[in-house]
């Protein structure tokens, strides 16, 4: 398996990404998930769709937090051709607890805690912490990696503008 070391830092310190790289053109690697109630969601069941899939470390953190609700906040807006997902390590007790707290409704969040497939898939698993990156990719309806971005400090939140004028040219 793949290992990029100071691709992410944490405050400054270098972090490794382990897993494959998925490349802008390529197809969605398809990989399932557990939801809030412990189904199992595979990625292609959202084909046809834009798919904004947000990776973060963990929902329970203040930029985590931030990111999710504000992903939140704009899928309520973009209309039912785009499903926006946050993808996390958190147990789907637990993002459904932090879901209903925040009154986060637009967006579906999935566990990824399992045996770590999207970390290791899309190349986001931090090897030194176990959790994910903080990265955003966004896929067409076509199922191909249209647009990705990846954090390099940790502690920072993604270029939701980017994000989004990605989304709108793929609508």
């Amino acid at each position: 398996m793949k290992k990029t070391k100071g691709l992410i830092t944490m405050k400054g310190k270098p972090l490794t990404l382990t897993g494959n790289e998925v490349k802008v053109g390529e197809p969605a690697p398809d990989i399932e998930l557990l939801a809030n109630d412990l189904s199992g969601v595979k990625l292609s069941a959202f084909s046809g769709k834009v798919c904004i899939i947000s990776s973060v470390p963990s929902l329970d953190t203040s930029v985590c937090s931030l990111q999710t609700r504000r992903f939140n906040e704009q899928a309520s807006r973009l209309g039912d051709n785009v499903v926006t997902l946050t993808v996390s390590m958190d147990l789907p007790f637990a993002q459904k607890r932090w879901c209903q707290a925040e009154g986060v409704e637009s967006l579906q969040t999935l566990s990824d805690h399992r045996n770590a497939s999207f970390g290791k898939t899309y190349g986001v698993l931090i090897k030194e912490l176990h959790l994910l990156a903080r990265a955003v990719f966004v896929v067409g309806k076509d199922g191909i990696v249209r647009y990705k971005q990846i954090v390099k400090e940790l502690t920072d939140e993604p270029d939701y503008k980017a994000v989004m004028d990605a989304v709108r040219e793929l609508r």
